[in-house]
Parts: structure tokens; sequence; C-alpha cells
């Protein structure tokens, strides 16, 4: 069963930092989960929400606004390029483009990375323009419940890797879709009994907030 960090490992550091990201690989994550957005001028960047919150508590739009400004409100912001710099192929990477992100810029940084990375959304047609854009390359679906849209999906982009909320799955469950061939991740775990547990009926990966808790896996 894989462990994978979950931006970074957000539950010891700032999520989608590179201090969070120094932490998933201190805790020897089997790989880890970033979130992917584009600033108005083209820059992707570590972010999963759609603003950004400054400390003055004044909400950001990425699209709306340059790197530059984003980061001066936020000093410890890391570019997709930093990220995939500071990781260096020391630990595969599962990048989540999220919805209505812009793709062009991130399949131009992904385009001269080397190191072994997939590619994920929980958005469709996101995920059908990175398969277009970069056939070659592994693809996830994050599908939160159904697992007949899952497998939709999964056939559309080519792939057996699935992520799927944790929150609807269950023992029967995980052991059919391993039955078909699918590689199961379950987000967002941080129980490792359960973890455990489901791992004997087939469970492929986790995805959680704190790799630290485990480490003996």
């Amino acid at each position: 069963m894989k462990i994978i960090g979950h931006r970074g490992a957000r539950g010891l550091a700032p999520e989608n930092t590179l201090v969070s990201l120094k932490k998933a690989i201190e805790h020897k994550a089997d790989q880890i989960e970033i979130d992917v957005r584009v600033t108005k001028d083209g820059v992707p960047i570590l972010q999963h929400d759609t603003k950004l919150a400054d400390q003055s508590g004044n909400n950001l739009s990425i699209a709306g606004h340059t790197y530059e400004s984003l980061k001066a409100r936020k000093s410890d912001l890391a570019t997709l390029a930093e990220a995939l710099e500071f990781i260096n192929g020391r630990v595969p990477i599962y990048v989540e483009v999220k919805k209505k992100v812009y793709i062009a810029p991130v399949v131009e940084v992904l385009s001269k990375y080397k190191h072994p990375f997939m590619l994920a959304s929980k958005s469709q047609k996101t995920l059908l323009e990175l398969h277009q854009a970069m056939p070659k390359i592994a693809k996830l679906v994050i599908e939160p419940w159904s697992g007949v849209r899952a497998a939709y999906r999964a056939k559309q982009v080519d792939t057996n890797l699935l992520a799927m909320n944790q929150l609807f799955l269950w023992s029967g469950f995980i052991s059919a879709t391993n039955h078909r061939s699918y590689d199961l991740y379950a987000y967002t775990l941080n129980d490792p009994r359960k973890a455990r547990r489901w791992a004997k009926h087939g469970l492929a990966g986790v995805i959680t907030d704190f790799p630290d808790r485990f480490v003996n896996h």
C-alpha cells in the first residue's frame, strides 16, 4: 500500500509549500500529491483553493492576480517549477490540476521534468485536456463517490488509477474494485488502522495529511 502525502504533508506544515514537501519526504512518503492552479500571468503555482487568503484576511483570486502580487502577500507561495526542482526525483509526484485551469503553462513546465509523475483531476474536461497534451503520462481519476462514473472516466483516459473519498468507501467496494484490476487510493485517510484493514481488501494507496503516522507501513 502506497502512502501519498496530501498537499505535501498538510498536517505537519502549511499545505502546498516547500516545507510541506520536505516533511513528506522526511517521513518517507511513497508519493507526494500537489495541487496546481495558474496565475493571471500564466505561472503554475501550488494552490488548492481558487482564492488565496493573505495575512490581512483578503481573498485574492488566483486567476485574477499575477504571481508577483500573490507572492508579495504569501511569502511561501511556491511555483510548480520550484516544487519540481526541490523534489528532484526523490519521490514520485501526483499533480492534481484543478478545475477550469488553463493547462498550457502547466504542461510546459511538466514537459521539462524528467522524473516520475502522474496527472490527476476531479474535472474530466481538465483530465481529457491533459491526456491529449501528455498522452504517455499516467493519469489518475479523482472521483468522490461514484464507482461507475470513476470507471467510465478511467476508460476515457486509458488508466486503472482511481482516487476516491474515503467517506464513501467500504471493504466490499474496495475488494470488488481490486478484482476489476483498478488501483484504488483513498483520500483523505489519516487513520493507519483503517488503512491497514482496507489494505487487506486490496486498497492500493492512502492519501494522508500525516505521512508520519504511516512510517512503519
